[in-house]
């Protein structure tokens, strides 16, 4: 059964339940709102109609699913130190058992010494470079 994108707009949550099931053979999730299932339904309708993703995209997707270089720090040992510069300022974080030290004080993870350095809430690993923004 084809439908508008008008039609999908205008449609109760009982008529996006009826559509759903056409489309994909199976019941609606559950909790899913009707404004997410009239873009779920648009969407999938677009996507049959004009042939989908651009091709290589969803391999793409795949490969950076399986990517997991972002999701983790590096093993970082004790006696190591972390350097960066913000603001024209260098900080020097040392790595110790259990911790870190930065400007003579402890610290347990390097999020706090992130936000200490620059005001905002930054993720610690992320800040002195051990993360990879993807």
């Amino acid at each position: 059964m084809k439908r508008s994108l008008a039609e999908i707009e205008t449609m109760d949550r009982a008529a996006l339940i009826v559509a759903w099931d056409a489309v994909f053979g199976t019941p609606v999730p559950k909790r899913l709102s009707s404004p997410f299932l009239r873009r779920y339904l648009a969407f999938e309708m677009q996507a049959r109609e004009y042939g989908g993703l651009p091709k290589g995209f969803v391999g793409k997707l795949t490969r950076a699913v399986g990517d997991n270089r972002g999701t983790s720090s590096p093993a970082l040992k004790p006696g190591g130190r972390l350097i960066r510069e913000w603001n024209g300022v260098t900080h020097v974080v040392d790595v110790i058992d259990g911790g870190f030290v930065w400007n003579g004080q402890r610290y347990a993870s390097l999020s706090p010494i992130a936000r200490a350095i620059t005001g905002a809430r930054w993720s610690g690993p992320r800040f002195f470079g051990l993360k990879k923004v993807i």
